[in-house]
């Protein structure tokens, strides 16, 4: 079987980058076909896959500045032609499902509909694009959600990273998906055998993941609280924070197994996809206090690996922080809940499914030739 894997840019590291990672991994040799490439941006061992990038890789500063291309993405992997291969497998997020595939077998990796279309009121208040820009940019992007949903009846199978992107799938593209969770690494963690009293974030510090509520809800109730990560929202958290709020910048890889297993819980007031940060917490044995949505909805056990709050407020959060000091949670119950989203589970999952497919495409073709 030909197999070509398609990632949309390959510029930074994220998590997208830790499933086309695993991807690699499960079908070796198999090219890597990218909007852009950027070898000094990514891992050294990148530069070993055979890396096949658009006409676009060629456009001055698109390395720093992706997004200021945002049009020109539908033309690029328009453009590709990968109608020579058995399996396209697509690792989504922007516009790489776009690729003309032929009679190959399109199965979508869906790390969830192309944000800046369809949740783009959303995306301007994050980014803080003014309102005259984004007025201006509206015709644009009704042109670019019909180019996506077009695309996206193309691909042959969807699979979701969670049951909120399952959702978003079939809201915005009209299109079913099964649900094969992102790979954990669960195995580079492991519960201490005591903990300490601090809670923990670890994230990028940026305006939605709305770090600012953790912040806020430990400083007005003086609980310890240490934040790893760095971004352009650290003097505004900075000046929000407490004496018991500690910012400890950039922690290497190999430090943070030893830093989340000996915190008290693990913080996660953001509404993302998936998130990967709550179940490596569980894989150390903590428990997460998370707001109800998004990924957190699949990967926390409420009452069993960690509580909820309804609303991203800090009252909302300040009153987990208070239910939480009345509980107990088993490090074992948690750990054995981060187990259903390890590496090695994503890669049975991915190629059960990916072969059954192609099997089923191969004995329709058979039907229709008899």
């Amino acid at each position: 079987m030909k197999i070509a894997l398609v990632h949309d840019w390959l510029n930074q590291i994220g998590g997208a980058e830790n499933v086309l990672e695993a991807l690699v991994e499960l079908y070796p040799g198999a090219p890597v076909y990218t909007a852009m490439y950027s070898p000094e941006r990514m891992p050294d061992f990148y530069r070993e896959w055979d890396i096949r990038t658009t006409w676009m890789d060629r456009l001055p500063g698109i390395y720093a500045h992706h997004q200021k291309y945002l049009p020109l993405y539908p033309l690029a992997w328009g453009g590709v032609d990968l109608s020579d291969y058995d399996l396209v497998l697509s690792n989504k997020s922007g516009f790489c499902h776009g690729v003309q595939t032929g009679d190959a077998l399109h199965i979508c990796y869906c790390l969830a509909p192309t944000r800046y279309l369809w949740q783009f009121e959303h995306y301007i208040a994050r980014e803080g694009i003014s309102p005259a820009t984004a007025a201006a940019l509206k015709p644009l992007i009704r042109w670019m959600r019909r180019w996506d949903y077009a695309a996206a009846q193309r691909v042959d199978h969807f699979i979701a990273i969670s049951t909120e992107i399952r959702e978003r799938i079939a809201r915005f593209y009209n299109r079913d998906s099964t649900i094969i969770f992102p790979p954990v690494e669960v195995n580079r963690f492991e519960p201490a055998s005591n903990h300490d009293d601090y809670f923990l974030i670890v994230s990028r510090l940026i305006p939605y993941k709305r770090v600012d509520l953790a912040v806020q809800a430990c400083t007005a109730l003086g609980l310890p609280l240490k934040i790893a990560g760095r971004g352009r929202d650290l003097d505004r958290l900075k000046a929000l924070a407490g004496p018991t709020v500690e910012f400890l910048g950039y922690v290497p890889d190999e430090d943070l197994p030893d830093l989340v297993a000996r915190c008290r819980a693990f913080i996660f007031p953001g509404l993302e996809d998936f998130g990967i940060t709550p179940v490596e917490a569980q894989a150390a044995g903590r428990p997460v206090i998370a707001y109800r949505g998004g990924g957190a909805l699949d990967t926390v056990v409420e009452g069993v690996t960690g509580v909820f709050f309804d609303e991203q407020t800090v009252e909302s959060l300040s009153d987990a922080l208070r239910r939480f000091a009345e509980m107990s949670f088993s490090p074992a119950a948690c750990r054995a809940n981060a187990e259903r989203f390890d590496r090695a589970v994503f890669d049975r999952e991915l190629a059960t499914f990916v072969e059954a497919r192609y099997d089923e495409r191969a004995r329709r073709t058979i039907g229709e030739r008899t």
